[in-house]
């Protein structure tokens, strides 16, 4: 950014309050603080950024942009654009919250979902090796009980993506 596209105080202090929102918001659910302050920028910019506006902007690495970037754009919360008639790859955020959730679910929640279902299953089988009846008892309740919240996720996840639609 040249001196003369320094953003005034007011903007400045706007800007900012947006990144922290997303800061935030990422370390909630456990995504690097990078995704947050990479999405951040790009959500508060009127005008498509580089990467390397965003390594100047941010201070970061040029690996950390790449990465965050990749995983921003595989989770469609980021997008390329045609911007100007230079060689340079624009970026800029994709504001559609029910893009945004139903990224996050495909790429993150239902992943895991998908990895418990396989453990609770292998437990399921290890279970016959305990030999004190009370104690295999209690094992098979949790289980079960595992069982049942991951079907409800899996349950609630389709609602959650259509709630949060625009």
């Amino acid at each position: 950014m040249s001196a003369q596209e320094k953003p005034s105080t007011e903007v400045a202090v706007i800007d900012a309050r947006i990144l922290s929102f997303f800061q935030d918001g990422v370390r909630m659910i456990g995504l690097p603080k990078s995704l947050g302050e990479i999405y951040g920028v790009l959500f508060a910019s009127p005008k498509p950024m580089t990467m390397q506006d965003l390594i100047d902007r941010l201070g970061i690495s040029k690996g950390s942009a790449s990465q965050g970037l990749k995983m921003l754009r595989t989770l469609g919360a980021v997008r390329e654009v045609e911007y100007r008639k230079d060689r340079k790859t624009y970026f800029e955020a994709d504001v559609e919250l029910k893009k945004l959730v139903g990224g996050f679910i495909r790429e993150e929640i239902r992943p895991h979902l998908k990895s418990g279902q396989e453990k609770l299953a292998k437990l399921e089988l290890e279970l016959h090796k305990i030999e004190d009846r009370e104690l295999r008892a209690f094992y098979e309740e949790r289980i079960k009980r595992l069982g049942r919240w991951s079907g409800k996720a899996n349950l609630v996840l389709p609602l959650l993506q259509k709630f949060l639609g625009e």
